[in-house]
């Protein structure tokens, strides 16, 4: 297992994420103690939940497993979660205020039994409520000693510079990492967000680097997913996002892209996917789910398998993000262009570019 830093704290994590969003729902208790205790006995460390996974059903298991094991093993767990989605129908059970931030976070602890957990997430943007209230809670949760870190997830380029210059003019702690969707599927982040993430030493977490299972292989073109997948149409919970994968014809184009660099060196799709992912830029640790310890393994072992030269360049190809010609397409990108060895005429880096 390899490790980086969290973003630019001190933390060291593993450089794969265990994912546990179907733990005490679609994954059983026993079931998720033992990618537990195979994720750890693996030499990971870095587990991420939220207060929503379930209805709170994740952070309940994880609190349970915590309890069951010894402390020299629940010691080494780097713990992250997430607040901010409805868990009430209440108008305030949602968002980033003070309110609904400080009671999340004291069940979130109560769930886990913890006194602390290390990555606290602010789970997307709130519109409602000003950067300066989330900011002046999370600060007393850190003074407090419930949070270590904080992280952002499911935002913009332009909110994430926000947060991070707000934190700065606060003199409070600024957020470490932002955790996307990305994968071969989901690369429109690389547009804005993650220049942003570089440029504020930001680390990169990603969630659903398999798109939905879409990159391990077992959906092509012109099936249907057999019931029961996460892309079949009798699962709701993930019905929206496999039926405008399935309607893009790209989807396939990168499926099969996939499966063939896969069969020519020997591996699985999803772990090609997922070397493909660990090894981007700004990268801290692609999020992985896993049903069962066969599942957990094969994906693990993506971190130390490293494409070539050719199959990278042919992945990024066939992958890359849909964004036009401005502001993020060759056009707009060639605008903002400039070197150090002097200027490039705006129709020669337009055609670079291409």
């Amino acid at each position: 297992m390899q490790h980086r830093t969290l973003g630019r704290s001190g933390t060291v994590v593993s450089s794969m994420a265990l994912g546990t969003m179907d733990f005490g729902t679609m994954t059983p208790e026993a079931d998720a103690f033992a990618v537990l205790d195979a994720y750890v006995d693996a030499g990971g460390n870095f587990i991420d939940t939220a207060n929503v996974y379930g209805g709170g059903k994740s952070e309940e298991t994880l609190g349970k497993w915590f309890a069951a094991r010894p402390a020299e093993v629940t010691d080494t767990i780097v713990i992250a979660t997430k607040a901010r989605s409805p868990l009430g129908p209440g108008i305030n059970d949602q968002g980033n205020s003070r309110r609904h931030l400080d009671r999340q976070l004291n069940q979130s602890l109560r769930r886990l039994g913890r006194d602390n957990v290390d990555l606290y997430q602010l789970h997307a943007w709130d519109p409602i409520t000003p950067v300066e209230e989330t900011f002046s809670f999370l600060r007393d949760a850190i003074s407090a000693g419930k949070i270590h870190q904080v992280g952002i997830s499911n935002f913009t380029g332009w909110q994430l510079q926000l947060m991070v210059s707000t934190a700065k003019a606060m003199d409070v702690d600024v957020p470490v990492t932002i955790q996307q969707q990305y994968s071969l599927l989901s690369r429109e982040s690389e547009s804005d967000v993650f220049g942003g993430a570089a440029y504020n030493g930001l680390g990169i977490l990603a969630w659903s680097p398999l798109a939905d299972g879409f990159l391990t292989g077992k959906y092509r073109r012109d099936s249907n997913p057999s019931s029961g997948t996460r892309a079949s149409s009798d699962n709701p919970v993930y019905e929206y996002t496999a039926s405008y994968r399935a309607a893009d014809p790209q989807t396939w184009d990168v499926v099969d892209a996939l499966v063939a660099a896969a069969d020519e060196i020997g591996q699985s799709p999803a772990r090609v996917a997922l070397s493909w992912l660990h090894d981007r830029p700004g990268m801290t640790a692609p999020i992985i789910g896993a049903r069962n310890t066969d599942q957990l393994h094969d994906n693990l072992a993506a971190a130390d398998l490293h494409l070539d030269d050719a199959i990278r360049d042919r992945l990024d190809a066939v992958s890359a993000p849909k964004v036009g010609q401005y502001p993020y397409g060759p056009f707009g990108a060639a605008q903002r262009a400039r070197s150090v060895d002097g200027g490039v005429p705006l129709m020669d880096t337009i055609q670079a570019a291409q």
